[in-house]
């Protein structure tokens, strides 16, 4: 039952109401369930919604038939549940931290200022109050949840291409370059990275020929710098046409002067 009250006095009037027609008909009776009191008070409650007004005609229920129920909207589709919000900034990877998980939003989000709700298992991501973004809740920390529909298109672009791809298109220029493939599939923190920098070794190639980027990621394995800022200045530098020494190489051949003996010095 529903008691539409406007004022102090009529709420007043409507506690004690209730506690003479239904408190006071249970105060004798014993209960042994939460369901039994509902039972009785829900007879109750309809009897009291059928009595005759004093000074009116009709009864609540006549009121509620009349004014109420017109007007009511109808409830939602789903039931509501509880959710626990938080503000955040997108950064510059569009993606935006959750407890210590990263949710991808619209990257022309970045810095941006949004807010997250977290409820029913899903996390809703809101800006200038318009949902912009919805995920599964993730309890991974430090992994991250990523849309394609949520990248620019140059980091779609990614996608298409699968570490064994980039694997086999490095093997395909020779041993160093899918040496330097694999080590950035490998050792990158997060994968976005690792296929930026073999995309950036592909343009390397179309660039300088494959043939320049083989020798380039063969000196970068060298100094123990296989990563694509290596490999690029040491084409831009030319050092790919510099031939290498080997360390056994420098480790034998010794300079002539007068002052180094030979062997035959000592026998």
């Amino acid at each position: 039952m529903q008691f539409w009250i406007y004022s102090k006095p009529k709420v007043e009037g409507a506690v004690l109401l209730v506690e003479r027609w239904i408190l006071a008909r249970l105060r004798n009776r014993r209960f042994f369930s939460l369901v039994e009191v509902n039972a009785a008070i829900g007879a109750l409650i309809a009897d009291l919604n059928l009595r005759p007004f004093q000074k009116l005609p009709g009864c609540r229920r006549d009121a509620f038939l009349s004014l109420d129920a017109p007007a009511l909207s109808p409830l939602p589709a789903t039931r509501y549940t509880v959710g626990s919000w938080k503000q955040a900034k997108v950064n510059v990877d569009y993606h935006v931290e959750f407890e210590g998980h990263y949710y991808s939003v619209p990257h022309r989000l970045v810095g941006s200022a949004v807010e997250m709700r977290a409820g029913a298992g899903l996390l809703e991501v809101f800006h200038a109050n318009q949902r912009v973004a919805c995920h599964a809740l993730d309890a991974r920390q430090g992994k991250h949840t990523t849309l394609p529909e949520h990248m620019p298109a140059s980091h779609r672009a990614h996608l298409e291409w699968t570490p064994a791809k980039l694997i086999k298109w490095g093997s395909s220029i020779g041993v160093a370059a899918a040496g330097v493939v694999t080590w950035q599939l490998e050792n990158r923190p997060h994968p976005e990275q690792g296929y930026r920098a073999c995309l950036g070794l592909k343009r390397l190639a179309r660039e300088y020929t494959p043939a320049r980027l083989e020798a380039a990621c063969a000196r970068a394995m060298a100094i123990r710098s296989p990563t694509y800022r290596s490999v690029a200045s040491i084409l831009k530098s030319g050092l790919d046409r510099q031939h290498a020494s080997t360390p056994t190489e420098a480790s034998t051949t010794l300079p002539e002067h007068e002052n180094v003996r030979g062997a035959d010095y000592y026998h």
